[in-house]
């Protein structure tokens, strides 16, 4: 079909359902609809498990599988729930009525499909592409249906068995990967069909007829291998527009995508962990060198606090001994408790002395003066005496002080 009707179909589809990420999902289905030409999409109503209906986007057409040197149109419905690109779709093989579902752990007896990749669905590492991609290659190792034989009436097509993978030994049917998980709705319990179709009602137009290919569908798989409908020598068909050596290139493109990456990836979270563990280090080898200098400085200081207690101990020794000698000689005289170790500083702390109490008796004859206990001319004649005296004696210690170097 052109790109410009597949284009016009998917926007009349989406303007009648109500999908959350209606942009992403168009890109999607517009990217798989570019490869795969005979895919067709329109709206049209499921009916879940719990008969809830609900308007979806149907992808529905053939996508071609190559098998033993031929290729064969294989009929698929992929229906998009309304969280697309978020959740994986739910797909279905659609067999005409010359066909025959083939059980196998990919697809049961109702025709649903089982995929790894529709497990592990997550977005954006996800696509419609990449998921018909998968298909094609899993059904070209195990065909999901085979031809019916003449002799055979055509049986009505299968109900579906509903959400989950047949109980029934039966069928065939090998247990091999868990259902994928989709939304709820309405507060529902989150399955999908169990007794009522999961295809659209009879109501609603049938498949548009199929391109035809230059091989029938496989036989039934009794004859051993499926047979091929052309008589001459093996050559490559084609379907549309897409020969067998686009798909090949197609599939090559796409594992190679996946493949690139996964590895940008894995050294992406390589890379980041080997910077955080550098990190790590670096900030180890800081707290080292931080821990060795306090370690250092601890050490100066026990050793500071060391000798400080040694001479403390000491002084506590020498102070005891001048206690004791002071209580055993009795009353101190204070001229003699006090000695200079030269004459100079004996003649300047003389000096002081005097000075100091020369300033007294001044400050003891104004406190005279201000309670009358003598008059003013008393107070100003022995004043006068000792203020040129106090003069004197500050003069003395001024010159001492230069003599013994103490500065001025």
């Amino acid at each position: 079909m052109p790109a410009s009707n597949t284009e016009s179909l998917l926007s009349g589809a989406l303007s009648k359902v109500k999908y959350r990420h209606p942009d992403q999902t168009r890109r999607d289905v517009l990217s798989a609809l570019h490869h795969y030409r005979g895919l067709i999409p329109k709206q049209d109503k499921f009916i879940f498990n719990d008969g809830v209906q609900r308007d979806l986007i149907n992808i529905y057409g053939t996508i071609p599988v190559p098998y033993k040197g031929q290729n064969y149109n294989i009929p698929i419905s992929l229906w998009l729930l309304d969280t697309h690109p978020y959740h994986a779709p739910i797909c279905y093989i659609k067999p005409t009525a010359d066909m025959q579902i083939k059980v196998s752990k990919h697809v049961d007896h109702s025709g649903k499909i089982y995929l790894p990749y529709l497990h592990e669905w997550a977005n954006p590492n996800s696509d419609l592409l990449g998921l018909i991609q998968i298909c094609i290659v899993t059904f070209s190792e195990q065909p999901p249906v085979y031809s019916k034989p003449k002799d055979t009436p055509a049986l009505p097509y299968p109900v579906q068995a509903g959400y989950g993978y047949p109980s029934n030994p039966s069928t065939g049917y090998q247990q091999g990967y868990p259902p994928p998980q989709y939304p709820q709705y309405n507060n529902n319990p989150p399955a999908y069909p169990m007794t009522g179709p999961g295809y659209p009602p009879t109501t609603t137009p049938g498949y548009p007829p199929y391109p035809p290919t230059s091989a029938g569908y496989p036989p039934h798989p009794t004859a051993g291998h499926y047979s091929q409908a052309s008589t001459g020598s093996a050559v490559t068909t084609t379907t549309g527009t897409i020969t067998q050596e686009h798909l090949k290139a197609s599939i090559l493109s796409a594992v190679e995508d996946k493949v690139k990456m996964q590895l940008r990836e894995d050294v992406s979270a390589k890379h980041a962990e080997t910077e955080s563990l550098k990190q790590v280090g670096e900030e180890l080898s800081g707290g080292q060198c931080r821990l060795s200098q306090m370690i250092s400085k601890l050490k100066l200081e026990t050793d500071e606090l060391d000798t400080n207690i040694k001479i403390l101990t000491e002084k506590e020794v020498e102070m005891s001994a001048i206690r004791n000698k002071l209580a055993d000689n009795g009353e101190v005289d204070c001229d003699e408790a006090v000695t200079a170790t030269a004459p100079v500083y004996k003649q300047l702390i003389n000096a002081y002395a005097e000075e100091a109490a020369t300033e007294d008796a001044i400050y003891f004859l104004g406190e005279a003066l201000r309670r009358g206990v003598i008059d003013s001319e008393v107070f100003l004649k022995n004043v006068r005496n000792l203020s040129r005296k106090q003069f004197l004696l500050r003069a003395t210690m001024q010159k001492c002080r230069q003599m013994a170097g103490l500065g001025p």
